[in-house]
């Protein structure tokens, strides 16, 4: 039996966690009888569409991204229609795909799971032709997208803040609508279509979402005052959110949305310029993926949703710190030797 072939591609900026410490822990999960490996950092935007379809290109058998959603974006649209698989190993800042699938955030966990190799075919989406795998939208979300792309910083604390202050500033607009053939007319906050259920951070955007269903799940959510955001965000943490009166939820294999003016959409969280028209469908069975057959599918306690918050939020401090602490400790020692005589 031939080894299998993997090509791991690292995003070194990903996220807020250091990848040096899982590409030392390889060799400790993976059978050297069964596998073969390569890495590969990546050192550009699109460097890793770039290498994956190398490697699809290559046979190689699996195309390992080690990063947030934005390096699984770039790995999976390479790999879309070949044989070779998309593996993740989440080291992002919400990992929503991964999240999705049930591939553990630690990474000794997620590389028990690529050990085990066990590969299905998957759904993708298409938003004006380019692929996502997660979620896409217009609305709010794309604004905070394009608002969280532009930011120096990254991690969890960055995207509240873009969020609490763009809310503010951000005027919902009136959607002409086209899902498969049946047209409806809303003014929206935002519109969400999901191939997968969330955004990241076990913040549910299309909560009964399915990869292997053939269909997008589509959310609305209307105009609302501040006061009810609070039970918005409750309500997507777990996983109720399609209860909200202020929310309509329905599925569909392709919509077309016409808006008045062109503007920002986002996929998977990166955001990108799109006129009035957008095309959105659902491609079925069109990416081969190591999922996660141990994963536990019964929903996961609040109370988790919020320690896993919580957790987030107190790393992004402590790595915020320690970049400080770094660049307080150069100047120190700049000026500790301007000061000593020569």
């Amino acid at each position: 039996m031939s080894k299998k072939r993997l090509l791991f591609l690292v995003n070194p900026i990903s996220g807020t966690r250091d990848k040096g410490p899982v590409i030392s822990s390889i060799p400790s999960f993976l059978d050297s009888d069964r596998f073969e490996w390569q890495i590969e950092w990546t050192d550009h935007r699109a460097h890793a569409a770039e290498l994956a379809a190398q490697a699809a290109r290559n046979e190689v058998d699996v195309c390992v991204a080690i990063g947030g959603d934005g390096t699984v974006n770039e790995v999976a649209r390479s790999l879309c229609h070949t044989d070779t698989a998309l593996a993740i190993i989440p080291m992002g800042s919400g990992n929503g795909l991964a999240r999705h699938l049930g591939i553990p955030l630690d990474p000794d966990g997620a590389l028990r799971v690529l050990a085990r190799c066990d590969i299905k075919p998957l759904d993708y989406g298409l938003i004006n032709d380019m692929p996502f795998f997660c979620t896409c939208g217009m609305g709010f979300d794309a604004f905070i997208s394009e608002k969280f792309a532009g930011s120096g910083k990254r991690g969890l604390l960055t995207y509240v803040e873009n969020t609490l202050k763009g809310s503010l500033a951000y005027v919902p607009e009136t959607y002409e609508l086209v899902a498969d053939g049946q047209a409806i007319v809303h003014k929206a906050f935002l519109i969400a279509c999901g191939n997968a259920s969330q955004y990241g951070n076990n913040f549910y955007i299309a909560p009964q979402a399915s990869m292997s269903d053939g269909l997008l799940d589509v959310t609305i959510i209307e105009p609302m005052n501040m006061i009810d955001a609070p039970q918005l965000v409750m309500q997507m943490l777990n996983k109720t959110l399609d209860t909200n009166s202020h929310v309509h939820t329905f599925q569909c294999k392709s919509l077309h949305v016409r808006r008045a003016q062109p503007g920002v959409i986002h996929y998977d969280g990166e955001p990108a310029e799109a006129g009035e028209d957008i095309d959105i469908r659902l491609v079925p069975k069109g990416l081969h993926v190591v999922v996660n057959e141990e994963a536990d599918k019964s929903q996961r306690p609040f109370a988790h949703a919020i320690q896993e918050l919580y957790d987030q939020v107190t790393s992004d401090i402590k790595s915020q710190q320690k970049k400080l602490l770094a660049i307080n400790k150069n100047l120190l020692n700049r000026i500790l030797q301007r000061e000593r005589p020569n």
